[in-house]
């Protein structure tokens, strides 16, 4: 079987795409002074040997492995820092494999979970997974979300207890409703100092009392010592993301909230916090 035409030069389209890239990738090498521009022919377009080619093969393989170009630049020179930039290179590349991993994970916890339940901590999956469909609420998920964005895992699983009871309580659900609905009517309109104000207080108060109540009766802080016992391959993940105090988050999370619902929010910590004095049960996070 005869060979084809073996050419002594091929042009540069010809270049890049034996060496599986383009020509403005080559042109750029130019511009870098990492390849050699080759003599023009007659035409005016650059013709490329098998030097040339050898080279470009050897930056496209180091290329493809991650290493910057600067860097493939000092390897052809024998620099000796070359090592160091490796070194760097391979840390990051764990690191990179790592964050694919966290990703993988997370993304078949959101498929067992079948809501966006699974992208909160295992912790919190952990202890909501049981719950029937529709039993915990989109804006319970919501609450959650940010919870374990200010406080962490731990926080977000300890507020979980809340919602298991809710959706276990038809009463305490009830009533969870009705204070809702009275808390989004503390708009503009309403004086901070409306007496009203005072009594919805006071009424939330109590709920969550009762809330506390049911948690203590329950045995979720069990449940939850179980998982945390389980679940301590997972204790670096709270760490994840952009790390700053409870009292930074609370200052940069939005809340349209009237002087009559801050001054209403206040007198719940001040009316919990009496009452946690007075030696009644810890109120569960809100």
């Amino acid at each position: 079987m005869p060979f084809p035409a073996i050419p002594r030069r091929v042009k540069i389209g010809d270049a890049a795409a034996f060496a599986g890239t383009t020509p403005r990738a080559i042109r750029h090498y130019h511009a870098i002074g990492l390849l050699a521009e080759p003599e023009r022919g007659g035409d005016d377009r650059r013709r490329y040997g098998y030097d040339d080619m050898i080279r470009l093969l050897w930056i496209r393989r180091m290329a493809d492995a991650g290493v910057p170009l600067e860097d493939i630049h000092a390897s052809f020179e024998g620099a000796t820092e070359v090592g160091q930039s490796l070194a760097r290179l391979e840390e990051s590349l764990a690191a990179k494999a790592a964050a694919i991993e966290a990703q993988r994970v997370a993304v078949n916890r959101l498929r067992e979970a079948g809501s966006p339940l699974g992208l909160l901590s295992p912790l919190v999956v952990g202890l909501l997974r049981e719950l029937p469909p529709g039993a915990l609420r989109s804006a319970d998920l919501d609450t959650l979300l940010v919870t374990e964005r200010v406080f962490g895992p731990l926080g977000a699983a300890a507020q979980a207890h809340r919602f298991i009871v809710l959706a276990t309580h038809p009463e305490l659900r009830a009533e969870e409703d009705r204070l809702a609905e009275a808390e989004a009517a503390l708009d503009d309109t309403v004086a901070p100092d409306a007496p009203g104000v005072e009594d919805l207080a006071a009424r939330r108060c109590a709920h969550e009392s009762a809330l506390a109540a049911a948690i203590e009766g329950s045995g979720l802080e069990e449940a939850l010592d179980a998982l945390l016992d389980r679940e301590d391959e997972h204790a670096g993940e709270e760490g994840a993301g952009v790390r700053m105090s409870a009292m930074e988050a609370v200052g940069r999370m939005p809340y349209d909230f009237s002087p009559a619902r801050v001054r209403y929010e206040e007198r719940v910590i001040e009316l919990l916090h009496s009452a946690d004095q007075d030696g009644d049960t810890d109120p569960p996070a809100r």
